[in-house]
């Protein structure tokens, strides 16, 4: 049972720690990068379709994203998409392409993306706490129902930390890592 427990949390805390590397990868930091898209849709037969499963998406410089449309009756629709979206970047149509051009960050706006990098790491560190607050609390339910002693609960909450530190330490090194990698842009 308690190594179920133990299984768990860690899976948990594994997954908040991808998720906030999925984040990081959808932050628009002056390169080009495919997976700003990640998050558009464009109206596909009725049906919202992901920009990469209806287009070629690529980089062409280090700062242009070529969008090619496998259906030329796209064009419009995923250009108005691109426009309706939170990315801030005007989408350039040449009736075959859409170019998306990354403009060069100022200083202020390096600043603002390290705040919104240190923002999502700390809310992926609260989520960790609150997984570790989570097991432990299931912790002492198991001890509160005789499943486990008193001592076997201890050490899960040893364990159950460790994790917890373990994941906040990997959270900060990302973050620390992004927002050297924003800075020297």
């Amino acid at each position: 049972m308690s190594n179920t427990l133990l299984k768990d949390t860690e899976n948990r805390m594994k997954s908040a720690v991808e998720h906030l590397n999925s984040e990081y990868a959808g932050i628009r930091a002056g390169r080009a990068n495919t997976s700003v898209l990640d998050k558009i849709s464009v109206d596909y037969y009725g049906t919202p379709t992901p920009v990469n499963q209806v287009a070629a998406v690529s980089v062409s410089e280090a700062r242009i994203l070529v969008i090619q449309p496998w259906d030329i009756s796209l064009l419009s629709p995923i250009e108005k998409a691109i426009q309706k979206s939170d990315i801030g970047i005007n989408p350039q149509n040449d009736g075959k392409v859409i170019r998306l051009i990354f403009p060069q960050l100022t200083e202020e706006r390096r600043s603002e993306i390290a705040r919104e990098v240190s923002s999502l790491a700390e809310n992926s560190k609260i989520s960790i706490r609150n997984i570790r607050r989570d097991a432990l609390d299931q912790a002492k339910n198991l001890k509160k129902n005789s499943e486990i002693t008193e001592d076997e609960q201890k050490s899960l909450e040893k364990k159950v930390q460790d994790f917890t530190d373990k994941f906040c330490n990997e959270i900060a090194k990302i973050c620390e890592s992004k927002t050297n990698q924003i800075m020297e842009l």
